[in-house]
C-alpha cells in the first residue's frame, strides 16, 4: 500500500479536529454572537427596501425616505464593523491553532528515535510541517466562522423569505436536494486529489533537499548528475501541475450546473409573479425584496456547501498530520524518573547481557555483551567496520534502547533517567560532524546556551582549535556555512569536540572522533583528551589503534560479540584478533 493509500485509509474524526478549537471556545462564542447579530441586523435591509418602494416613493414621503435610506446605510456600517471584529478574532484563533499544530508536530518528532529518521526522508518531514499544515490554514482559520456565519445568514434569510411569501419560498428551496448531492460528490473527488497532491509536494521537497544541499550539490557536480536531477525535479513539478488543475477543476462542471439552476430560480419567481392567477398576490416592493433575499440566500447556501467540500478535502491533510502526532515514542522519558545531578555523576558504566537488533535485520547488531567500565577509567572499542562498535556507542547515549539486557550509569538503568539528565552526563563526539549554519560561537554555545565567552574559548583551546578560530577575520563570530563546509574535516571535528567538552560530561564517548585529523593534530587533540580524561569515564571507538594503546581496557568486537578484552600489551601477547589489527594498522 502506498503512502497516499495509507493516508486515505486513515479515518480522521471530526470530533478530534473539533478538539483543536476547544481551548478557544469562549472566543468562538463571541464570534458566533457577533455573526448572529450581524445576520439579524442585515435582514432589515430587504424590509427597508420594500418600504421604500411601496410606501416612501409612491407617497413622496421625504421624511420616511430619509429614515429608510439612513437605516440602509446604518445597517451596512454596522455589519461591516461586525465583519472586521469577527475576522480579527477568527483569524487569531486560526493562527494560534496552526502554531500549536506546527509546534506539536515538531516537538513530537524531536522525541522520535534515530530509527525513525533513518527510514524517513528529510523532505517528507519538512513537507508535513510546512505544506500540509499550511494547506490547512484556510480551513482552520475560517471553517468554524464560515459555518456559523453562513448557517445563521441562511436561517435568518429563509425566515424573512417565508415572512414575505411562503409560496415563493417553496419554489426557491427545490434546488437544495440536488445541490447537497452534487456537493458530496465534489468533496470526495477533491479529497482524493488532495492526498495525491500533498504526496507529490513531499516528493518535490525531497528532490530539493537532496539536490540543493551542499552535500547534494557536491555529489551532483562530481557525478555529473545535474541534468538528471533537473529532469527529476521537472517531472515532479509537471505532475504537480496536473494535480493542481485537477484540484481546481474537480467538480467544476457539477458546480457550474448548480449556478445555472440558482440563476434560473429568480426567472421562475418573476414568471410566477406575472401569471394571471398570481399577479395580484403581491406588491412590486415585496417581489423585489423577496428576490433580493433569495439572491442573498444562495450565497450562504453555496458557502456552506463549499465549506463542506473544503473540510472533506482537508481530511487528507489532517490525516497526514495526525499520523505523525500518533507515532509512538520508542525512546522516551520514564514515567517516574530517578533524580540525579549530572555534574556529580561518578561515571561508572556497566552493560549487562545487552542485545540489540535493527528493525528488518536478521541478526543482532549487538549480541549479549557484558562490560564493566569503572568510573574514571578508559575503555577502547575496536573491531572491523560493521562489527557493532558505533551501535554500542549509540546504546550508551540512549539513541536506541536494547532489546534485552540493560545499561547502567552508577547502577541506574539508563531507561530510568531523564533524557536531558543523561545528555548532560554522557557526551558524544561522533565521526559524522554536523555544524549549524551560524557562527562558530553559536555552534559551540549550542551545547551550553548559558556558556560564557571564556568557557567557549577554554573548550576550543582544549580541542586545539582556538588559535585557528582566533586567526579568522571575524574570530568566533565567523559563519561556518551550510553544514560547516567552510572548514576542513579536521577543523570541523575539533569544533565538534570543543562543543561536547563545553558541557563537561562525566562520561565521554568518542566515536572515531579523531578520524578526520592528520597525525600531528591527532596527537595534539589526544594529549588534550588525556588531560580531560582525568576524573571522567572515556569510551573510545577507534580504527586507529595508536589512539587507544594507553586505554585501561581494550575490547575487541566482532559481529556484535566481545571476542577479546584486556590491555594493549596483554592482547598483543595473546596474538589474537587484536594483534592482527595492530599489525595491519
Amino acid at each position: 500500500m502506498t503512502d497516499a493509500e495509507k493516508t486515505q485509509a486513515r479515518e480522521v474524526s471530526l470530533r478530534r479536529i473539533g478538539r483543536l478549537f476547544r481551548p478557544y471556545r469562549w472566543q468562538l462564542t463571541v464570534v458566533i454572537a457577533i455573526i448572529v447579530a450581524s445576520s439579524v441586523v442585515s435582514m432589515a435591509s430587504p424590509f427597508l427596501l420594500r418600504a421604500t418602494i411601496d410606501d416612501a416613493l409612491p407617497k413622496q414621503d421625504v421624511q420616511l425616505l430619509i429614515w429608510l435610506t439612513a437605516g440602509m446605510v446604518g445597517v451596512a456600517v454596522l455589519t461591516s464593523a461586525f465583519g472586521v471584529v469577527q475576522t480579527w478574532i477568527s483569524t487569531k484563533i486560526g493562527q494560534q491553532i496552526m502554531h500549536r499544530l506546527r509546534t506539536d508536530v515538531f516537538a513530537h518528532l524531536q522525541r522520535q528515535s534515530i530509527s525513525f529518521f533513518t527510514r524517513t526522508r528529510t523532505g517528507e518531514v519538512q513537507s508535513r510541517i510546512t505544506n500540509d499544515i499550511g494547506g490547512m490554514q484556510s480551513v482552520v482559520t475560517s471553517t468554524a466562522t464560515s459555518v456559523a456565519s453562513n448557517l445563521t445568514t441562511a436561517v435568518a434569510t429563509a425566515v424573512a423569505m417565508i415572512a414575505l411569501s411562503w409560496q415563493l419560498s417553496l419554489i426557491s428551496l427545490v434546488v437544495m436536494p440536488p445541490a447537497i448531492y452534487l456537493t458530496r460528490r465534489v468533496a470526495r473527488m477533491r479529497r482524493d486529489v488532495t492526498t495525491k497532491q500533498q504526496q507529490e509536494l513531499a516528493d518535490l521537497n525531497v528532490v530539493v533537499e537532496e539536490g540543493l544541499s551542499i552535500s547534494g550539490i557536491q555529489l551532483a557536480k562530481t557525478m555529473g548528475a545535474g541534468p538528471a536531477l533537473t529532469e527529476r525535479f521537472s517531472s515532479s513539478s509537471t505532475r504537480l501541475i496536473d494535480l493542481e488543475l485537477r484540484a481546481e477543476l474537480a467538480g467544476r462542471w457539477r458546480m457550474a450546473s448548480m449556478s445555472v439552476i440558482f440563476a434560473a430560480i429568480p426567472a421562475i419567481i418573476y414568471l410566477s409573479a406575472g401569471l394571471p392567477a398570481t399577479s395580484g398576490a403581491m406588491t412590486i416592493g415585496t417581489l423585489i425584496a423577496f428576490t433580493t433575499l433569495q439572491n442573498g440566500l444562495f450565497r450562504p447556501l453555496m458557502g456552506l456547501l463549499n465549506v463542506g467540500v473544503s473540510l472533506v478535502s482537508s481530511l487528507a491533510l489532517f490525516a497526514r498530520i495526525f499520523e505523525y502526532l500518533d507515532l509512538p515514542i520508542e525512546v522516551d522519558d520514564p514515567a517516574k524518573p530517578i533524580e540525579i545531578d549530572p555534574r556529580r555523576t561518578a561515571g561508572h558504566v556497566r552493560l549487562e547481557d545487552v542485545t540489540f537488533m535493527y528493525p528488518g535485520n536478521e541478526r543482532p547488531a549487538i549480541d549479549g555483551i557484558t562490560l564493566d567500565v569503572p568510573a574514571g577509567s578508559t575503555l577502547a572499542l575496536v573491531g572491523e567496520t560493521g562489527s557493532g562498535k558505533s551501535t554500542l556507542g549509540a546504546l550508551l547515549a540512549r539513541l536506541y534502547d536494547p532489546d534485552a539486557g540493560r545499561i547502567t550509569l552508577d547502577g541506574i538503568d539508563l531507561r530510568d533517567l531523564r533524557l536531558a539528565d543523561l545528555a548532560s552526563a554522557v557526551g558524544v563526539v561522533s565521526q559524522e560532524t554536523y555544524l549549524l549554519h551560524t557562527t562558530v560561537r553559536e555552534n559551540l554555545r549550542y551545547a551550553k546556551p548559558d556558556a560564557t565567552d571564556e568557557e567557549i574559548e577554554a573548550a576550543a583551546r582544549a580541542a586545539q582549535i582556538h588559535e585557528l578560530i582566533a586567526g579568522l577575520p571575524d574570530g568566533y563570530d565567523t559563519m561556518v556555512g551550510s553544514r560547516g563546509h567552510r572548514f576542513s574535516g579536521g577543523e570541523k571535528q575539533r569544533i565538534a569536540i570543543a562543543r561536547t567538552l563545553l558541557r563537561d560530561p562525566r562520561v565521554l564517548i568518542l566515536d572515531e572522533a579523531t578520524s578526520a585529523l592528520d597525525t600531528e593534530t591527532e596527537r595534539a587533540v589526544q594529549r588534550a583528551f588525556d588531560e580531560l580524561a582525568k576524573g571522567r569515564t572515556t569510551i573510545t571507538i577507534a580504527h586507529r589503534l595508536s589512539t587507544v594503546r594507553a586505554a585501561d581496557q581494550i575490547v575487541v568486537i566482532d559481529a556484535g560479540r566481545v571476542i577479546e578484552s584486556g590491555t594493549h600489551h596483554s592482547l598483543v601477547a595473546d596474538n589474537g584478533r587484536y594483534a592482527s589489527l595492530a599489525l595491519a594498522s
